[in-house]
Protein backbone atom coordinates (compact mmCIF):
# COMPACT_ATOMS: atom_id res chain seq x y z
CA UNK A 1 0.00 0.00 0.00
CA UNK A 2 1.55 3.06 -0.75
CA UNK A 3 2.02 5.63 2.04
CA UNK A 4 2.85 8.74 -0.14
CA UNK A 5 -0.38 11.07 -1.38
CA UNK A 6 -1.64 14.11 -2.34
CA UNK A 7 -2.52 16.83 0.51
CA UNK A 8 -5.70 17.84 -0.06
CA UNK A 9 -6.11 21.57 -1.40
CA UNK A 10 -7.22 23.02 1.38
CA UNK A 11 -4.33 21.47 3.68
CA UNK A 12 -1.93 22.71 1.17
CA UNK A 13 -3.78 25.78 1.20
CA UNK A 14 -3.26 26.50 4.85
CA UNK A 15 0.48 25.07 4.64
CA UNK A 16 1.78 27.58 1.97
CA UNK A 17 -0.03 30.15 4.38
CA UNK A 18 2.09 29.17 7.12
CA UNK A 19 5.03 30.47 4.66
CA UNK A 20 3.53 34.26 4.12
CA UNK A 21 0.79 34.08 6.88
CA UNK A 22 2.88 34.23 10.99
CA UNK A 23 0.55 37.26 12.37
CA UNK A 24 -1.95 39.87 11.59
CA UNK A 25 1.32 42.44 10.48
CA UNK A 26 2.00 39.56 7.83
CA UNK A 27 -1.77 40.16 6.26
CA UNK A 28 -0.78 43.95 6.56
CA UNK A 29 2.40 43.76 4.50
CA UNK A 30 0.98 42.03 1.44
CA UNK A 31 -2.00 44.07 1.52
CA UNK A 32 -0.32 47.43 1.59
CA UNK A 33 2.48 46.00 -1.10
CA UNK A 34 -0.46 44.84 -3.37
CA UNK A 35 -2.29 48.80 -3.09
CA UNK A 36 1.46 50.23 -4.09
CA UNK A 37 1.39 47.86 -7.15
CA UNK A 38 -1.82 48.83 -7.88
CA UNK A 39 -0.59 52.50 -8.35
CA UNK A 40 -2.64 53.99 -5.58
CA UNK A 41 -1.38 57.04 -4.29
CA UNK A 42 -3.80 57.15 -1.05
CA UNK A 43 -4.02 54.47 1.04
CA UNK A 44 -6.15 53.55 4.52
CA UNK A 45 -5.23 50.77 6.84
CA UNK A 46 -8.05 50.12 8.95
CA UNK A 47 -7.59 47.73 12.21
CA UNK A 48 -9.08 46.04 14.79
CA UNK A 49 -8.09 44.38 18.10
CA UNK A 50 -4.77 44.39 17.03
CA UNK A 51 -5.55 42.80 13.47
CA UNK A 52 -6.96 39.52 14.85
CA UNK A 53 -10.61 41.00 14.00
CA UNK A 54 -10.06 43.22 11.31
CA UNK A 55 -7.27 44.02 8.66
CA UNK A 56 -9.14 46.25 5.95
CA UNK A 57 -7.02 47.84 3.41
CA UNK A 58 -8.18 50.76 1.05
CA UNK A 59 -6.51 51.91 -2.23
CA UNK A 60 -7.66 54.38 -4.86
CA UNK A 61 -5.15 52.39 -7.17
CA UNK A 62 -6.31 51.03 -10.81
CA UNK A 63 -9.18 48.36 -9.13
CA UNK A 64 -9.78 44.84 -10.92
CA UNK A 65 -12.96 43.20 -13.14
CA UNK A 66 -14.69 40.13 -12.57
CA UNK A 67 -12.72 38.47 -13.65
CA UNK A 68 -9.05 39.44 -12.03
CA UNK A 69 -10.90 39.75 -8.98
CA UNK A 70 -11.68 36.34 -8.85
CA UNK A 71 -8.11 35.25 -10.42
CA UNK A 72 -6.38 37.01 -8.06
CA UNK A 73 -7.13 34.43 -5.37
CA UNK A 74 -5.65 31.36 -7.02
CA UNK A 75 -2.44 29.87 -6.03
CA UNK A 76 0.23 31.24 -8.30
CA UNK A 77 -1.48 34.10 -9.80
CA UNK A 78 0.08 37.24 -10.62
CA UNK A 79 0.50 39.94 -12.45
CA UNK A 80 3.81 41.27 -11.85
CA UNK A 81 6.19 38.50 -13.74
CA UNK A 82 5.63 36.23 -16.73
CA UNK A 83 8.91 34.64 -17.15
CA UNK A 84 11.88 33.36 -15.08
CA UNK A 85 13.70 35.84 -16.37
CA UNK A 86 11.68 38.77 -14.92
CA UNK A 87 12.59 37.04 -11.56
CA UNK A 88 16.19 38.64 -11.90
CA UNK A 89 14.44 42.43 -13.03
CA UNK A 90 12.01 42.30 -10.08
CA UNK A 91 10.65 46.11 -9.07
CA UNK A 92 7.19 45.49 -7.62
CA UNK A 93 6.54 44.35 -3.54
CA UNK A 94 3.98 41.00 -4.23
CA UNK A 95 5.62 38.53 -7.32
CA UNK A 96 5.09 35.24 -5.71
CA UNK A 97 0.81 35.34 -6.27
CA UNK A 98 0.63 33.07 -3.30
CA UNK A 99 -0.47 36.40 -0.65
CA UNK A 100 -3.89 36.39 -1.64
CA UNK A 101 -4.65 32.96 -1.53
CA UNK A 102 -2.67 32.35 1.59
CA UNK A 103 -4.50 34.61 3.28
CA UNK A 104 -7.72 33.70 2.15
CA UNK A 105 -7.00 30.16 3.12
CA UNK A 106 -6.87 31.15 7.17
CA UNK A 107 -9.46 33.71 7.19
CA UNK A 108 -12.70 35.45 5.67
CA UNK A 109 -12.34 37.82 3.12
CA UNK A 110 -14.59 40.43 1.32
CA UNK A 111 -12.76 42.60 -1.47
CA UNK A 112 -14.73 45.05 -3.62
CA UNK A 113 -12.92 46.50 -6.20
CA UNK A 114 -13.60 48.78 -9.67
CA UNK A 115 -11.25 49.31 -12.56
CA UNK A 116 -11.30 53.33 -13.88
CA UNK A 117 -14.26 53.23 -16.40
CA UNK A 118 -16.28 50.70 -14.96
CA UNK A 119 -19.95 51.06 -13.89
CA UNK A 120 -19.92 48.90 -11.48
CA UNK A 121 -17.60 47.02 -9.13
CA UNK A 122 -17.26 43.28 -7.79
CA UNK A 123 -17.86 42.24 -4.80
CA UNK A 124 -16.18 38.75 -3.86
CA UNK A 125 -16.59 36.89 -0.94
CA UNK A 126 -14.18 34.11 0.25
CA UNK A 127 -14.44 31.38 3.33
CA UNK A 128 -11.22 29.74 4.52
CA UNK A 129 -10.34 29.66 1.00
CA UNK A 130 -13.52 29.04 -0.70
CA UNK A 131 -15.70 31.53 -2.86
CA UNK A 132 -18.63 32.26 -0.69
CA UNK A 133 -20.49 34.65 -3.19
CA UNK A 134 -19.72 37.11 -5.78
CA UNK A 135 -21.97 39.92 -7.29
CA UNK A 136 -21.68 43.66 -8.73
CA UNK A 137 -21.74 46.00 -6.47
CA UNK A 138 -21.14 50.13 -6.38
CA UNK A 139 -17.94 50.68 -5.16
CA UNK A 140 -15.41 53.66 -5.69
CA UNK A 141 -12.11 53.27 -8.13
CA UNK A 142 -9.60 50.98 -6.45
CA UNK A 143 -9.65 48.23 -4.11
CA UNK A 144 -10.80 47.21 -0.71
CA UNK A 145 -9.59 44.04 0.55
CA UNK A 146 -11.25 43.09 4.39
CA UNK A 147 -9.95 39.97 5.97
CA UNK A 148 -11.53 38.91 9.40
CA UNK A 149 -11.27 36.22 11.95
CA UNK A 150 -7.44 35.49 11.14
CA UNK A 151 -6.99 31.95 11.83
CA UNK A 152 -10.46 31.47 12.33
CA UNK A 153 -10.01 27.44 10.96
CA UNK A 154 -6.60 27.35 12.76
CA UNK A 155 -6.73 27.17 16.05
CA UNK A 156 -3.07 25.99 17.42
CA UNK A 157 -2.29 29.02 15.01
CA UNK A 158 -4.51 31.45 16.73
CA UNK A 159 -3.68 30.47 20.02
CA UNK A 160 -0.09 31.64 19.49
CA UNK A 161 -0.89 34.67 18.54
CA UNK A 162 0.08 37.44 21.17
CA UNK A 163 -2.15 40.46 22.90
CA UNK A 164 -3.86 42.78 20.38
CA UNK A 165 -1.65 45.30 21.80
CA UNK A 166 1.35 43.61 21.10
CA UNK A 167 0.36 42.54 17.94
CA UNK A 168 -0.64 46.15 16.94
CA UNK A 169 2.69 47.02 17.87
CA UNK A 170 3.79 44.19 14.78
CA UNK A 171 1.13 46.22 12.57
CA UNK A 172 2.23 49.89 13.32
CA UNK A 173 5.94 48.18 12.68
CA UNK A 174 4.97 46.92 8.75
CA UNK A 175 2.71 50.23 8.53
CA UNK A 176 5.66 52.51 8.98
CA UNK A 177 7.99 50.17 6.77
CA UNK A 178 5.56 50.68 4.12
CA UNK A 179 5.21 54.70 4.35
CA UNK A 180 8.63 55.58 5.02
CA UNK A 181 9.84 53.51 1.64
CA UNK A 182 6.73 55.63 -0.23
CA UNK A 183 6.98 58.93 1.38
CA UNK A 184 4.90 60.31 -2.24
CA UNK A 185 1.49 58.05 -1.24
CA UNK A 186 -0.91 59.12 1.19
CA UNK A 187 -1.18 56.61 4.38
CA UNK A 188 -3.34 56.34 7.06
CA UNK A 189 -3.56 54.17 10.21
CA UNK A 190 -6.72 53.70 12.05
CA UNK A 191 -6.96 51.49 14.95
CA UNK A 192 -10.44 50.49 17.00
CA UNK A 193 -11.74 53.71 15.62
CA UNK A 194 -8.86 55.67 16.34
CA UNK A 195 -7.11 57.56 13.27
CA UNK A 196 -3.13 56.57 14.78
CA UNK A 197 -1.34 57.96 11.42
CA UNK A 198 -2.31 60.50 8.99
CA UNK A 199 0.38 60.71 6.59
CA UNK A 200 -0.06 63.17 3.93
CA UNK A 201 2.33 62.38 0.90
CA UNK A 202 5.56 64.47 1.43
CA UNK A 203 9.67 64.24 1.00
CA UNK A 204 11.57 61.51 2.78
CA UNK A 205 12.45 63.34 6.08
CA UNK A 206 9.14 65.09 6.22
CA UNK A 207 8.13 61.49 6.59
CA UNK A 208 10.27 60.32 9.04
CA UNK A 209 8.80 63.61 10.94
CA UNK A 210 5.38 63.19 10.48
CA UNK A 211 5.82 59.44 11.67
CA UNK A 212 8.87 59.67 14.49
CA UNK A 213 8.64 62.93 16.01
CA UNK A 214 9.94 66.57 14.44
CA UNK A 215 12.81 66.31 16.57
CA UNK A 216 13.51 63.10 14.62
CA UNK A 217 14.96 65.77 12.02
CA UNK A 218 17.24 67.50 13.90
CA UNK A 219 19.04 64.22 15.10
CA UNK A 220 19.53 63.10 11.49
CA UNK A 221 22.56 64.28 9.49
CA UNK A 222 22.20 63.32 5.31
CA UNK A 223 23.90 60.81 3.58
CA UNK A 224 24.35 60.54 0.03
CA UNK A 225 26.93 58.67 -2.47
CA UNK A 226 26.59 57.49 -5.94
CA UNK A 227 28.98 54.76 -7.51
CA UNK A 228 28.16 52.59 -10.73
CA UNK A 229 27.00 49.74 -9.03
CA UNK A 230 24.60 51.27 -6.56
CA UNK A 231 23.28 54.77 -4.83
CA UNK A 232 23.49 55.27 -1.17
CA UNK A 233 21.30 57.77 -0.01
CA UNK A 234 18.90 58.85 3.04
CA UNK A 235 19.71 59.81 6.49
CA UNK A 236 21.81 58.63 9.77
CA UNK A 237 22.02 59.42 13.35
CA UNK A 238 23.93 62.02 15.09
CA UNK A 239 26.14 59.97 17.15
CA UNK A 240 24.45 62.10 20.66
CA UNK A 241 21.21 60.68 20.08
CA UNK A 242 21.94 56.98 19.94
CA UNK A 243 20.36 54.74 21.88
CA UNK A 244 20.30 51.51 23.90
CA UNK A 245 17.37 50.13 22.25
CA UNK A 246 17.33 49.23 18.49
CA UNK A 247 13.81 50.06 16.58
CA UNK A 248 14.76 53.36 14.63
CA UNK A 249 17.18 51.01 11.99
CA UNK A 250 15.76 51.13 8.64
CA UNK A 251 17.15 49.77 5.27
CA UNK A 252 15.56 49.51 1.84
CA UNK A 253 16.76 48.29 -1.26
CA UNK A 254 14.85 49.50 -4.29
CA UNK A 255 11.72 50.96 -1.91
CA UNK A 256 11.68 47.13 -0.12
CA UNK A 257 12.17 47.09 3.60
CA UNK A 258 15.07 44.57 4.45
CA UNK A 259 17.04 43.28 7.51
CA UNK A 260 20.25 42.28 7.19
CA UNK A 261 22.96 42.17 9.83
CA UNK A 262 25.41 42.31 7.46
CA UNK A 263 24.49 45.66 6.68
CA UNK A 264 24.29 47.40 9.86
CA UNK A 265 27.50 46.10 10.99
CA UNK A 266 29.08 48.11 7.98
CA UNK A 267 26.87 50.92 9.50
CA UNK A 268 28.08 49.99 13.51
CA UNK A 269 31.76 50.18 11.71
CA UNK A 270 31.29 54.23 10.65
CA UNK A 271 30.48 54.98 14.13
CA UNK A 272 33.60 53.62 15.37
CA UNK A 273 34.92 55.53 17.95
CA UNK A 274 32.08 57.87 18.58
CA UNK A 275 29.35 55.67 20.65
CA UNK A 276 29.38 53.87 23.83
CA UNK A 277 28.92 50.56 23.89
CA UNK A 278 25.23 49.05 23.22
CA UNK A 279 24.48 52.53 22.03
CA UNK A 280 22.50 52.36 18.44
CA UNK A 281 22.00 55.30 16.23
CA UNK A 282 18.56 55.78 14.18
CA UNK A 283 19.13 55.48 10.52
CA UNK A 284 16.81 55.36 7.04
CA UNK A 285 18.72 54.25 4.29
CA UNK A 286 17.99 53.30 0.92
CA UNK A 287 19.50 51.83 -1.81
CA UNK A 288 18.90 52.14 -5.77
CA UNK A 289 20.37 49.22 -7.33
CA UNK A 290 19.89 47.57 -10.39
CA UNK A 291 17.68 44.31 -9.99
CA UNK A 292 19.96 41.82 -11.68
CA UNK A 293 22.43 42.18 -8.98
CA UNK A 294 20.28 41.38 -6.02
CA UNK A 295 17.95 38.90 -4.71
CA UNK A 296 15.16 38.95 -3.13
CA UNK A 297 13.51 35.78 -3.38
CA UNK A 298 15.42 33.72 -0.71
CA UNK A 299 12.85 34.33 1.99
CA UNK A 300 8.71 33.78 1.79
CA UNK A 301 8.44 37.03 3.89
CA UNK A 302 10.90 38.80 1.13
CA UNK A 303 12.89 40.71 4.00
CA UNK A 304 16.23 39.57 3.39
CA UNK A 305 18.15 39.81 0.45
CA UNK A 306 21.63 39.12 -1.52
CA UNK A 307 23.77 41.20 -3.21
CA UNK A 308 26.09 40.17 -6.15
CA UNK A 309 29.44 41.97 -4.92
CA UNK A 310 28.47 42.17 -0.85
CA UNK A 311 31.78 43.47 -0.15
CA UNK A 312 31.64 46.38 -2.30
CA UNK A 313 28.36 47.31 -0.40
CA UNK A 314 29.60 46.84 2.79
CA UNK A 315 32.97 49.13 2.40
CA UNK A 316 30.48 51.49 0.25
CA UNK A 317 28.25 51.94 3.05
CA UNK A 318 30.03 52.28 5.87
CA UNK A 319 32.58 55.20 3.89
CA UNK A 320 29.01 56.83 3.16
CA UNK A 321 28.08 57.01 6.38
CA UNK A 322 31.32 58.14 7.94
CA UNK A 323 31.56 60.53 5.12
CA UNK A 324 27.98 61.96 6.33
CA UNK A 325 29.01 61.99 10.03
CA UNK A 326 32.53 64.32 8.79
CA UNK A 327 30.92 66.22 6.42
CA UNK A 328 28.71 67.70 9.19
CA UNK A 329 31.36 68.00 11.93
CA UNK A 330 30.16 64.76 13.83
CA UNK A 331 33.00 63.22 13.82
CA UNK A 332 36.31 63.88 16.33
CA UNK A 333 38.95 66.72 15.45
CA UNK A 334 41.92 67.51 16.08
CA UNK A 335 41.74 70.65 18.49
CA UNK A 336 44.74 73.01 17.54
CA UNK A 337 44.19 75.39 20.23
CA UNK A 338 47.12 75.37 21.82
CA UNK A 339 46.57 76.06 26.26
CA UNK A 340 48.27 79.97 26.47
CA UNK A 341 50.41 78.14 29.64
CA UNK A 342 52.08 75.76 27.44
CA UNK A 343 53.51 78.51 25.61
CA UNK A 344 57.24 79.60 26.39
CA UNK A 345 56.52 82.80 27.00
CA UNK A 346 59.57 85.20 26.61
CA UNK A 347 61.89 86.91 29.26
CA UNK A 348 60.83 89.96 30.51
CA UNK A 349 62.94 93.16 29.16
CA UNK A 350 63.17 94.19 33.11
CA UNK A 351 63.03 92.29 36.22
CA UNK A 352 63.51 89.13 37.20
CA UNK A 353 61.79 85.64 36.22
CA UNK A 354 59.59 83.97 38.96
CA UNK A 355 58.72 79.89 39.26
CA UNK A 356 54.85 80.00 38.19
CA UNK A 357 52.63 79.18 41.18
CA UNK A 358 50.37 76.79 41.58
CA UNK A 359 47.59 78.15 44.31
CA UNK A 360 45.81 75.26 46.51
CA UNK A 361 43.86 75.30 48.86
CA UNK A 362 44.68 72.95 51.52
CA UNK A 363 41.15 72.28 52.30
CA UNK A 364 39.81 71.07 49.61
CA UNK A 365 37.92 67.58 49.48
CA UNK A 366 36.25 66.94 46.13
CA UNK A 367 34.48 63.79 47.62
CA UNK A 368 33.04 66.50 50.72
CA UNK A 369 29.48 67.49 48.44
CA UNK A 370 27.29 67.98 50.92
CA UNK A 371 24.68 68.51 48.29
CA UNK A 372 25.20 65.33 46.44
CA UNK A 373 24.77 62.59 48.79
CA UNK A 374 28.13 60.00 48.89
CA UNK A 375 27.69 56.75 47.13
CA UNK A 376 27.03 54.57 50.10
CA UNK A 377 25.29 57.19 51.93
CA UNK A 378 21.84 56.14 53.19
CA UNK A 379 18.75 58.38 50.97
CA UNK A 380 18.62 61.71 53.04
CA UNK A 381 20.70 60.25 56.29
CA UNK A 382 22.09 63.03 57.95
CA UNK A 383 25.86 60.76 58.31
CA UNK A 384 29.24 62.45 58.26
CA UNK A 385 30.77 61.59 55.01
CA UNK A 386 33.10 59.24 56.10
CA UNK A 387 31.09 57.22 58.73
CA UNK A 388 32.81 55.45 61.66
CA UNK A 389 32.15 51.70 62.72
CA UNK A 390 29.66 52.93 65.49
CA UNK A 391 27.45 54.09 63.07
CA UNK A 392 27.79 50.82 60.70
CA UNK A 393 28.12 47.73 63.43
CA UNK A 394 27.02 44.89 61.44
CA UNK A 395 29.24 46.27 58.54
CA UNK A 396 32.51 46.77 60.18
CA UNK A 397 32.22 43.71 62.47
CA UNK A 398 32.07 41.48 58.96
CA UNK A 399 34.73 43.29 57.97
CA UNK A 400 36.95 42.84 61.24
CA UNK A 401 36.06 39.03 61.52
CA UNK A 402 37.38 38.86 57.63
CA UNK A 403 40.76 40.78 58.26
CA UNK A 404 40.90 39.03 61.71
CA UNK A 405 41.39 42.74 63.34
CA UNK A 406 40.70 42.51 67.06
CA UNK A 407 39.83 45.64 67.72
CA UNK A 408 38.47 48.54 65.70
CA UNK A 409 41.59 50.58 65.73
CA UNK A 410 43.59 47.57 64.14
CA UNK A 411 40.68 47.88 61.55
CA UNK A 412 40.40 51.16 60.31
CA UNK A 413 44.33 50.67 59.57
CA UNK A 414 43.65 47.77 57.24
CA UNK A 415 45.58 48.09 53.73
CA UNK A 416 43.30 48.83 50.75
CA UNK A 417 44.09 50.31 47.25
CA UNK A 418 42.46 50.42 43.78
CA UNK A 419 43.77 49.00 40.91
CA UNK A 420 42.94 49.92 37.36
CA UNK A 421 40.39 52.00 38.82
CA UNK A 422 38.14 48.77 38.87
CA UNK A 423 38.89 46.52 41.68
CA UNK A 424 39.48 46.77 45.39
CA UNK A 425 42.39 44.95 46.10
CA UNK A 426 43.21 44.12 50.55
CA UNK A 427 44.50 41.29 52.43
CA UNK A 428 42.78 38.92 54.50
CA UNK A 429 43.99 36.30 57.00
CA UNK A 430 43.44 33.84 54.10
CA UNK A 431 45.00 35.74 51.41
CA UNK A 432 44.58 38.17 48.57
CA UNK A 433 41.01 39.97 47.95
CA UNK A 434 39.92 41.08 45.08
CA UNK A 435 36.71 42.80 44.17
CA UNK A 436 34.77 44.34 41.85
CA UNK A 437 33.93 47.87 42.48
CA UNK A 438 30.76 48.01 40.13
CA UNK A 439 29.25 44.55 41.18
CA UNK A 440 29.70 44.88 44.97
CA UNK A 441 28.20 48.65 44.69
CA UNK A 442 25.12 46.98 42.87
CA UNK A 443 25.02 44.47 45.38
CA UNK A 444 24.68 46.84 48.07
CA UNK A 445 22.38 49.27 46.46
CA UNK A 446 20.15 46.07 45.42
CA UNK A 447 19.83 44.50 48.61
CA UNK A 448 18.96 48.12 49.62
CA UNK A 449 16.87 49.54 47.35
CA UNK A 450 14.47 45.95 47.97
CA UNK A 451 14.38 46.20 51.56
CA UNK A 452 13.20 50.24 51.17
CA UNK A 453 10.29 48.71 48.31
CA UNK A 454 9.19 46.25 51.09
CA UNK A 455 8.77 48.69 53.47
CA UNK A 456 7.16 51.53 51.28
CA UNK A 457 7.85 53.17 48.46
CA UNK A 458 11.56 54.26 47.49
CA UNK A 459 12.91 57.13 49.19
CA UNK A 460 13.02 60.34 46.09
CA UNK A 461 14.70 63.86 46.26
CA UNK A 462 12.26 66.18 44.58
CA UNK A 463 14.34 68.36 41.24
CA UNK A 464 14.17 72.22 42.06
CA UNK A 465 13.62 72.28 38.25
CA UNK A 466 11.55 69.64 36.90
CA UNK A 467 13.86 67.46 33.87
CA UNK A 468 11.92 67.44 30.57
CA UNK A 469 12.97 64.47 28.46
CA UNK A 470 11.95 64.12 24.75
CA UNK A 471 10.51 60.69 23.30
CA UNK A 472 9.27 59.17 20.45
CA UNK A 473 5.58 59.05 19.93
CA UNK A 474 5.77 55.09 20.66
CA UNK A 475 8.12 55.58 23.52
CA UNK A 476 5.51 58.16 25.29
CA UNK A 477 2.66 55.92 24.52
CA UNK A 478 4.99 53.11 26.93
CA UNK A 479 5.73 55.70 29.35
CA UNK A 480 1.83 56.84 29.66
CA UNK A 481 1.03 52.96 30.40
CA UNK A 482 4.08 52.37 32.48
CA UNK A 483 4.27 56.05 34.87
CA UNK A 484 2.70 53.84 38.20
CA UNK A 485 5.64 51.97 38.06
CA UNK A 486 8.35 54.43 37.48
CA UNK A 487 6.71 56.07 40.52
CA UNK A 488 7.37 52.37 42.54
CA UNK A 489 10.73 52.92 41.89
CA UNK A 490 11.03 56.45 43.21
CA UNK A 491 10.71 58.78 40.04
CA UNK A 492 7.50 60.80 40.33
CA UNK A 493 7.10 61.83 35.87
CA UNK A 494 3.86 62.76 34.10
CA UNK A 495 3.61 62.84 30.13
CA UNK A 496 3.32 66.26 28.75
CA UNK A 497 3.21 67.30 24.88
CA UNK A 498 5.00 64.60 23.66
CA UNK A 499 7.72 64.63 26.85
CA UNK A 500 8.07 62.99 29.96
CA UNK A 501 8.45 66.00 32.75
CA UNK A 502 10.34 64.16 35.32
CA UNK A 503 9.69 65.94 39.22
CA UNK A 504 11.62 63.40 41.02
CA UNK A 505 14.20 61.27 41.07
CA UNK A 506 15.50 58.04 43.58
CA UNK A 507 17.15 59.78 46.67
CA UNK A 508 20.13 58.22 45.93
CA UNK A 509 20.48 58.73 42.50
CA UNK A 510 21.75 61.33 39.87
CA UNK A 511 19.94 62.65 36.96
CA UNK A 512 21.72 60.99 33.93
CA UNK A 513 21.64 57.73 35.67
CA UNK A 514 17.83 57.80 36.08
CA UNK A 515 17.33 59.12 31.87
CA UNK A 516 19.84 55.88 31.28
CA UNK A 517 17.30 53.81 32.93
CA UNK A 518 14.27 55.09 31.55
CA UNK A 519 15.90 54.41 28.28
CA UNK A 520 16.94 51.09 29.25
CA UNK A 521 13.20 50.50 30.93
CA UNK A 522 11.70 51.61 27.28
CA UNK A 523 13.66 48.65 25.26
CA UNK A 524 12.18 46.12 28.03
CA UNK A 525 8.68 47.17 27.60
CA UNK A 526 9.30 47.38 23.82
CA UNK A 527 9.92 43.86 23.96
CA UNK A 528 6.58 43.01 25.93
CA UNK A 529 8.82 40.32 27.52
CA UNK A 530 6.36 38.53 30.21
CA UNK A 531 7.18 39.08 33.33
CA UNK A 532 5.30 40.15 36.77
CA UNK A 533 4.92 40.03 40.32
CA UNK A 534 8.31 39.17 41.65
CA UNK A 535 10.32 38.54 38.19
CA UNK A 536 9.07 41.99 37.06
CA UNK A 537 10.36 43.35 40.90
CA UNK A 538 13.73 42.43 40.73
CA UNK A 539 14.14 43.12 37.03
CA UNK A 540 13.25 46.73 37.69
CA UNK A 541 15.65 46.95 41.32
CA UNK A 542 18.44 45.27 39.74
CA UNK A 543 18.70 47.72 36.53
CA UNK A 544 18.01 50.54 38.82
CA UNK A 545 21.10 49.32 41.02
CA UNK A 546 23.16 48.35 37.83
CA UNK A 547 22.57 52.01 36.33
CA UNK A 548 22.97 54.07 39.37
CA UNK A 549 25.93 51.96 40.91
CA UNK A 550 29.80 53.26 40.32
CA UNK A 551 31.15 52.47 37.17
CA UNK A 552 34.39 51.18 36.67
CA UNK A 553 36.94 53.68 36.01
CA UNK A 554 36.17 55.84 38.80
CA UNK A 555 38.66 56.79 41.25
CA UNK A 556 37.84 55.77 45.65
CA UNK A 557 39.47 57.16 48.38
CA UNK A 558 40.77 54.27 50.45
CA UNK A 559 38.36 55.49 53.00
CA UNK A 560 35.14 54.87 50.47
CA UNK A 561 36.93 51.39 49.56
CA UNK A 562 36.81 50.44 53.11
CA UNK A 563 32.90 51.33 53.36
CA UNK A 564 32.21 50.02 50.37
CA UNK A 565 33.96 46.49 51.62
CA UNK A 566 32.14 46.63 54.90
CA UNK A 567 28.56 47.04 52.98
CA UNK A 568 29.28 44.40 51.13
CA UNK A 569 30.37 41.77 53.26
CA UNK A 570 27.34 42.47 55.86
CA UNK A 571 25.13 41.19 53.01
CA UNK A 572 23.42 37.82 53.09
CA UNK A 573 24.88 36.74 50.05
CA UNK A 574 28.16 38.64 49.20
CA UNK A 575 29.94 36.41 46.68
CA UNK A 576 27.88 36.87 44.12
CA UNK A 577 26.15 40.19 42.87
CA UNK A 578 22.09 39.49 42.02
CA UNK A 579 22.70 38.50 38.61
CA UNK A 580 24.61 35.42 39.73
CA UNK A 581 28.38 36.79 38.89
CA UNK A 582 31.39 37.07 41.46
CA UNK A 583 31.65 39.98 42.96
CA UNK A 584 35.27 38.99 44.44
CA UNK A 585 37.98 36.31 44.20
CA UNK A 586 39.97 34.97 47.05
CA UNK A 587 43.49 34.34 46.39
CA UNK A 588 45.11 32.09 48.72
CA UNK A 589 48.29 32.52 50.40
CA UNK A 590 49.27 28.69 49.23
CA UNK A 591 48.14 29.84 45.47
CA UNK A 592 50.12 32.69 45.51
CA UNK A 593 53.24 30.47 47.03
CA UNK A 594 53.00 27.76 44.45
CA UNK A 595 54.36 30.52 42.03
CA UNK A 596 57.58 30.86 43.59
Amino acid sequence: MSRIHLLPETLANQIAAGEVVQRPASVVKELLENAIDAGADDIKLIVKDGGKTLIQVVDNGIGMDEVDARMSFERHATSKISSSEDLFRIMTKGFRGEALASIAAVSHVEMRTRPEGADLGTLLRLEGGKVAGQEPVATPQGTSVAVKNLFFNVPARRKFLKSAQVEMRHVTDEFQRVALAHPEIAFTLIHNGNEIYRLPAAKSLQRIEHIFGRKMGERLVPVDEQTDYVRIHGYTGKPEFAKQRRGEQFFFVNRRFVKSGYLHSAVMQAYEGLLPEKRYPPYFLFFEIDPEHIDINIHPTKTEIKFDDEYTVYNLLRASVRHALGKFDQMPGIDFDVDPGLIPQRKPETGRVHSPQVKVDPDFNPFRDENAAPFLREPRAQTPSHPSRDDMPDQWQALQELFGAEDGGAQQETPVFQWQRKYIVTQTREGLLIVHQHRAHKSVLYHRLQSQLQTGELPAQQLMFPEVWEYLPDEIRLLEKNLEKLGEMGIDARVENGTLVVQAIPAHAQVPQIKEYVEELLAYWAEDIPLEGDQLEKFMLLTLAEKTAIRSGRELPAREQQQLLAELLALPESRFDPSGKPNFVLISTDQIDRQF
